[in-house]
């Protein structure tokens, strides 16, 4: 006598694999949207996401110090990355530096805090949820499926416009501080 009961697969009815970029529209539109309502801290840190194509526990552990010296934000910055334990540098665009000295200024963040702190007084950075739900938030508003778009799209969107660009692929291996597929297999 079998009392097994069929359990149903996790991904069943669920899209798996590999979120796909924004578009350039998609970023615009979601610029303009955080623009219009004032939102110096989401606009920052939507900017500084596509710019740097960190994955969201790299992004959310920034300090201040990591981008900028003083009260200016520098055009490029490296940050050593959680996951591989490998330095990316990355470049910080007119916008996103426009957009961050202001986030800086409004929060008056110094140099060694971290460059979105949370809330929430249990924490000092902001959580890796919590900055999934403001990309959801962000998504949403510009009638996206947010199953389908989430932290790791932002961290892809702008090596996927540079490959559009360049078509090649070295490039982009280059920009998300990537080794080659042979280097990584030992060929």
């Amino acid at each position: 006598m079998n009392t097994s009961v069929a359990r149903e697969p996790w991904n069943q009815g669920k899209l798996v694999g590999q979120n796909p970029p924004l578009r350039l529209r998609d970023i615009w539109s979601i610029r303009v949207r955080l623009q219009i309502a004032e939102k110096t801290r989401y606009l920052a840190l939507f900017n500084l996401a596509i710019d740097s194509k960190l994955r969201a526990c790299d992004l959310t552990k920034l300090r201040v110090r990591d981008i900028a010296h003083g009260a200016q934000v520098s055009s490029r910055a490296i940050v050593m990355q959680q996951k591989t334990h490998r330095p990316v540098q990355f470049e910080i665009t007119e916008q996103t530096r426009t957009a961050l000295e202001a986030w800086i200024h409004k929060a008056q963040l110094r140099s060694e805090d971290f460059l979105f702190p949370s809330r929430l007084h249990a924490s000092a950075d902001l959580s890796i949820r919590q900055y999934a739900r403001i990309v959801k938030a962000w998504v949403i508003t510009i009638d996206l499926d947010p199953v389908m778009y989430g932290t790791h799209t932002l961290m892809r969107t702008k090596a996927s416009l540079i490959y559009r660009r360049t078509k090649s692929l070295r490039a982009v291996q280059l920009l998300l501080g990537q080794r080659s597929w042979k280097a990584r297999s030992g060929i």
